[in-house]
C-alpha cells in the first residue's frame, strides 16, 4: 500500500510541475528571477519523478537536494530584484550562504552513504539531521523573505511563499521523524508527493504575478536571521557530532570529534555573555555586510522616542539627551556640559562611573567652546587630532581629555547657530575610529537634541519671567493700595494739624493709624514669594455690615458718603478682597465726583444674589472707554492714576464667585454693581 501511494504521489506531482513547467516556458523568459524558478519547477520535476521510479536511490537523493538548492537560490534572485546595490544584500547573503552550506554537506554525505555501504546507519542519521536543518533555515529564509517584503509586493508573492512554506515544512516533520525513527515515518515519506501536488496550484497562481515581486531588505530582520542561522547551525553541528560519537569506533576521529564538541561549549559560554565579542561582531557585520551602518529610520525614531520621553518616571532631559545620542554608537556612558551664566560646568550624566574630567574651567576649554558652533564631531584621542585635518586641529579639547581612556568623542549640541551644549561620550565595549557616518548621524540627532534642550531652557526663562511678571503685577496692586493708604494718612495728618486737642479725635485717629498699619503688613504679606500667584482665601459666609461700614470710614473726608439699604445680608466669599474691592471703586467715585458732592453705597437683595451699587454723579465715562479702557490695567483719565483699581476690583469679585457691572453716561455719573450669591441661613459667620 504505501509503494503505490509512493510512486503515483509522486507521480502525480511530476506532472502537475511539468504541466507548470511548460504554461510557464510560454510566458517567456524576462528576468533572472524567471529563470531561478524554471529551474525550480524543472528540478521539482525531476525529483518527484525519480523518487517515483526508486525512492532511495542516489539519483533521488541527490534530485532533493539540487531541488531545494534552486528554490533557496529562487529566494536569494528575489531578495536581489529592486536592490540598486548588491552590497546591501551581504547581510542576508551570509544566512543564503549558510543555508546553501548545509545543502553542500548534505550532497556530500549522500555521496558517502554510497560509497560506504558499512557506515550507511551511522551517515544516514546524519544525513537525516542535515536535511532537517536545510529545512528549518530554508522556512527562516522563507519567513525573513515575507516579511522583508514592501506592502505593495507581499501580496504578490503570498502564494508562492505558502507553497514553499509548507513543502519544507512537511520535510522538517518527515525528517524529524525519520531521525527518531517513529513508525509515521514511512507513511510520511510516501506521502509527500501528494502534498506537493496539492500545493502545485499556488506555484501556478503565484507565478502569474512576477512583476510585482519587488523587495526591500530589513536591518533588523538580517540581524535575526543570522543570529537564528548561527543557533540553528550550533545544535545541528553538535547534533551530527553527539551521532558520529554514538556510532564511531574510530580513534583520532572520535578525539577530534570531541575536541571540536568541547571547543563549541566553550565558544559557546565565552561568546554569549560577551559585550565586548558581541560588539565586535556588530562591528564587523555593520561593516562588511551593509552599505550603511545605520538604519536611519530606526535610529531617528529612538532618538525622538528618548528625547520626547515624559511622565513623572521619565529620566531629567539632560540624562535624555546623553542617552540618545551614546545609544546611536553604542556608547556605555556620557556627560554633558553647559555654558550657563556660572561659566561652562557639568549639567548632567548617563551611567558615567568615577570621577568628572578635569578642565571644566579652563581658558582651553573657553577657547573651544567659541568653537564648536561648526557642530564637528570631537575625537578625543591623540591619533585623531594628529591625522586630523586644520579644522579639526583646531577644535583640540583639553591634553588631560585626550589621555583620559574613559573619553572617547564630543557632539556640540548645537541650536541656531549657538552651541547649548557639548556631550562627551565613553567608549563603546569595542574602541573604534568614527567615520563619515558616524559624524554625520551624531550632527543630525544633535541638533534635534539641542532643540529639545534649548527649549528646555526657554521653558525655565519663561517660568522665571512669569514668575517676575506675577510678582510685578501684585507690586502694582498693592502699590495701588499704598497710594490709597496714603491719601488717607494724609487726610488724617491735615485734621490733626486742626484737632489734635480733641480727645475723641486722637482716639480716631489712633484706630486709623492701627488699620493702615494692619493694611500695610497685610499688602507685604501678599508681596512675598510665598503667596501663591493668583491665590485666593478659602470663601467663607460674613455679613456686609462690618465689610462695608470699614470700607466706607476709611473715605470719609471732603465727600460724605453714605450707606444705604439692608447691611444684615449675608454673602459667602473673601471679606477683605469686598472690602478692598469696594474701597478701590470708593475712591474712583469720589475721585470723579465734585468736592462735597455725596457718594451712595446702596445694598439690595434680588432673589438669591445680593447687590452693592457704588453711585455718584462725577464726570461720568463714554462707552467706548468702558469697553476698551475702564478694566485694562494702567489705564486710568487722572492725573497721577494707576489705572489698577477698576481693573483689580472686577478680579477680587469675580474670584469670589460675583461679577461686576457698570452703568455711566458723560456728566451723569457712573453706578458699579456688585453681584454675589446670598446666603439665606449661614451656619455661621466670619468675624
Amino acid at each position: 500500500m504505501n509503494a503505490l501511494l509512493l510512486f503515483w504521489s509522486h507521480a502525480l506531482a511530476a506532472i502537475l510541475f511539468a504541466t507548470l513547467l511548460v504554461w510557464q516556458l510560454r510566458e517567456g523568459v524576462r528576468s533572472s528571477v524567471q529563470k531561478n524558478l524554471l529551474g525550480a519547477l524543472l528540478l521539482t520535476c525531476l525529483w518527484a519523478w525519480l523518487t517515483a521510479i526508486d525512492p532511495h536511490s542516489l539519483l533521488a537523493a541527490h534530485a532533493e537536494t539540487a531541488r531545494n538548492l534552486m528554490w533557496v537560490s529562487l529566494l536569494h534572485a528575489l531578495a536581489s530584484s529592486g536592490r540598486e546595490s548588491g552590497r546591501q544584500l551581504h547581510g542576508v547573503g551570509w544566512v543564503y550562504a549558510a543555508v546553501a552550506a548545509v545543502i553542500a554537506l548534505q550532497f556530500i554525505t549522500d555521496q558517502l552513504i554510497f560509497a560506504d555501504p558499512a557506515r550507511m546507519v551511522l551517515l544516514g542519521r546524519i544525513g537525516t539531521m542535515l536535511r532537517a536543518v536545510a529545512a528549518s533555515g530554508a522556512l527562516l529564509l522563507v519567513h525573513n523573505l515575507y516579511g522583508q517584503a514592501s506592502p505593495t509586493s507581499r501580496s504578490s508573492i503570498r502564494l508562492l511563499m505558502l507553497g514553499l512554506g509548507a513543502i519544507w515544512l512537511y520535510d522538517l516533520n518527515l525528517y524529524t521523524l525519520i531521525y527518531w525513527r517513529t513508525n509515521p515515518a514511512d507513511e510520511a515519506f510516501a506521502a509527500r508527493g501528494l502534498m506537493v501536488a496539492l500545493v502545485t496550484p499556488l506555484f501556478a497562481l503565484g507565478g502569474q504575478q512576477l512583476d510585482g515581486w519587488r523587495l526591500r531588505l530589513s536591518r533588523a530582520a538580517t540581524f535575526q536571521s543570522l543570529g537564528l542561522v548561527a543557533v540553528c547551525s550550533y545544535f545541528a553541528v553538535m547534533a551530527v557530532l553527539a551521532t558520529a560519537l554514538r556510532g564511531s569506533d574510530w580513534g583520532i576521529a572520535k578525539s577530534a570529534a570531541l575536541l571540536l564538541l568541547a571547543l563549541m561549549t566553550v565558544a559557546a559560554v565565552a561568546i554569549l555573555p560577551s559585550a565586548r565579542l558581541r560588539g565586535w561582531f556588530k562591528v564587523v557585520a555593520a561593516k562588511h555586510l551593509f552599505e550603511h551602518r545605520y538604519d536611519y529610520r530606526t535610529e531617528w525614531l529612538r532618538v525622538a522616542d528618548t528625547l520626547g520621553r515624559s511622565g513623572p518616571h521619565a529620566p531629567p532631559l539632560p540624562e535624555r539627551v546623553i542617552q540618545a545620542l551614546a545609544e546611536i554608537v553604542e556608547a556605555p556612558g556620557g556627560l554633558l556640559l553647559t555654558n550657563d551664566e556660572g561659566g561652562i560646568g557639568w549639567t548632567g550624566q548617563w551611567n558615567w562611573l568615577g570621577r568628572l574630567p578635569t578642565s571644566t574651567g579652563s581658558d582651553v576649554l573657553a577657547a573651544l567652546w567659541d568653537q564648536l558652533s561648526s557642530g564637528r564631531v570631537i575625537e578625543l584621542d591623540r591619533g585623531a587630532v594628529t591625522r586630523g585635518s586644520a579644522a579639526d586641529r583646531a577644535l583640540a579639547p583639553p591634553a588631560d581629555w585626550l589621555i583620559d581612556e574613559r573619553l572617547w568623542a564630543g557632539i556640540p549640541l548645537v541650536h541656531q547657530e549657538r552651541v547649548v551644549g557639548l556631550v562627551l561620550l565613553a567608549p563603546p565595549p569595542v574602541r573604534r575610529i568614527l567615520d563619515w557616518e558616524d559624524f554625520d548621524l551624531l550632527r543630525t540627532a544633535a541638533r534635534q537634541a539641542a532643540s529639545a534642550l534649548a527649549e528646555s531652557v526657554g521653558q525655565r526663562a519663561l517660568t522665571t519671567a512669569r514668575a517676575f511678571e506675577d510678582f510685578n503685577r501684585r507690586f502694582a496692586f498693592i502699590l495701588h493700595d499704598v497710594k490709597n493708604l496714603v491719601s488717607q494718612l494724609s487726610l488724617l495728618t491735615r485734621n490733626a494739624e486742626r484737632h489734635a486737642d480733641n480727645p475723641d479725635f486722637r482716639a480716631d485717629m489712633i484706630a486709623t493709624l492701627k488699620s493702615s498699619v494692619g493694611k500695610m503688613n497685610d499688602l507685604l504679606v501678599k508681596l512675598s514669594p510665598a503667596s501663591a500667584p493668583g491665590g485666593t482665601p478659602a470663601p467663607v459666609p460674613f455679613a456686609l455690615r462690618g465689610v462695608l461700614a470699614a470700607a466706607v470710614a476709611g473715605k470719609q473726608g471732603r465727600h460724605p458718603v453714605r450707606l444705604l439699604g439692608p447691611t444684615g445680608l449675608v454673602v459667602r466669599g473673601d471679606p477683605g478682597g469686598l472690602e478692598q474691592a469696594v474701597g478701590h471703586l470708593l475712591q474712583n467715585a469720589l475721585d470723579a465726583s465734585p468736592e462735597h458732592e455725596p457718594v451712595t453705597v446702596h445694598t439690595a437683595q434680588f432673589d438669591d444674589q445680593v447687590a452693592i451699587e457704588i453711585i455718584d454723579r462725577g464726570t461720568g465715562m463714554d462707552p467706548e472707554f468702558i469697553r476698551q479702557r475702564l478694566f485694562q490695567p494702567f489705564a486710568s483719565t487722572k492725573p497721577g492714576g494707576f489705572g489698577i483699581g477698576a481693573y483689580e476690583a472686577r478680579a477680587l469679585v469675580t474670584a469670589m464667585g460675583g461679577s461686576l457691572a457698570v452703568e455711566s453716561r458723560p456728566g451723569h455719573g457712573s453706578r458699579f454693581t456688585i453681584l454675589l450669591p446670598h446666603l439665606a441661613q449661614p451656619e455661621s459667620l466670619s468675624a
